[in-house]
């Protein structure tokens, strides 16, 4: 897959079974949603997914099944966030060889990384396999910072790393990564709240866990700026900010689950030290839930 993906990229949480191990049955339902929301692609073990707290067992079923259950309907994106290069490296030839269509790569720090230690960790990556990488800086949960230059030195320097997701929320990287490329290089929002600013400065697309509990608001926001209309992307936007801004604040995992329940989907409840959402915050979720009118989940 080499065409650039346009519009929503949706993640999924990884459910879990009362067990303690990944529930294929949760796991396929809430793929199968993600899929009615219209998404450009859907993308398995990302923060949402809470690949961190995955054992390499776990990660491995997760991918399998994500690329099992979208069975090409479309482009599947695996999600690699390792402290080692070589674990990195065998988690990427993993995802190649199950079938995915991309890769989103994070590097994540323990010691402070330097930006050469950072563009051979790429390297290995893109030389151990032939999937497109999407570069993905999320300074808040990595201790990675990678600057617009040095993200647009990555897409031009390695054949493979194509795409560039932008989640550190300031809007102004966006517009250099733009400017510094020509416009050539696809980059992607990874900040809800600022959804309508970023995709109406360019983005190809939004990644975002909201499809989980709006369905395909998110792809009608993106159509919406797309096709000019900015009065109703705006209206929409807005619209739909409270839940937005409540489930990044809250924690992806612990709010999207919550919502899913409330929608009659449980996954289980997030892996600890992650805790459920505490009941207070669960009422103020089910009534931003209500205002919009979303209903159950189907089975």
């Amino acid at each position: 897959m080499t065409d650039t993906i346009r519009g929503i990229v949706a993640y999924p949480v990884t459910p879990f079974s009362d067990e303690g191990g990944i529930d294929e049955r949760a796991f396929r339902r809430v793929t199968e949603n993600l899929l009615r929301s219209k998404p450009a692609a859907v993308a398995f073990l990302g923060s949402a997914g809470e690949s961190a707290y995955l054992t390499e067992e776990e990660w491995r079923h997760g991918a399998r099944l994500g690329v099992e259950t979208v069975a090409g309907r479309t482009p599947v994106i695996v999600g690699v966030a390792e402290l080692t290069t070589a674990a990195a490296v065998a988690k990427a030839r993993y995802a190649s060889e199950i079938g995915a269509n991309m890769l989103m790569v994070i590097p994540v720090s323990y010691w402070k990384l330097t930006e050469a230690e950072i563009f051979d960790h790429y390297a290995a990556i893109a030389t151990a396999t032939d999937l497109p990488i999407m570069a993905y800086n999320n300074p808040g949960t990595s201790g990675v910072d990678m600057s617009p230059e040095f993200l647009v030195r990555l897409v031009r320097e390695l054949p493979t790393v194509r795409f560039i997701k932008e989640s550190s929320g300031d809007l102004n990287r966006m517009h250099a990564i733009y400017k510094l490329s020509n416009g050539t290089i696809p980059f992607y929002n990874g900040a809800n709240h600022m959804a309508l600013e970023a995709i109406a400065a360019g983005a190809a697309g939004w990644c975002t866990a909201a499809p989980n509990l709006l369905d395909d608001r998110p792809a009608r926001l993106f159509e919406l700026v797309q096709a000019g209309d900015i009065a109703r992307a705006r209206a929409l936007f807005y619209e739909i900010l409270p839940v937005l801004r409540f489930i990044v604040f809250g924690g992806l995992p612990t709010t999207v689950k919550a919502g899913l329940a409330l929608r009659g989907l449980p996954a289980g409840a997030p892996r600890p030290p992650l805790k459920p959402l505490v009941e207070a915050e669960l009422r103020k979720l089910a009534e931003y839930l209500a205002e919009l009118k979303v209903g159950p989940i189907p089975a």
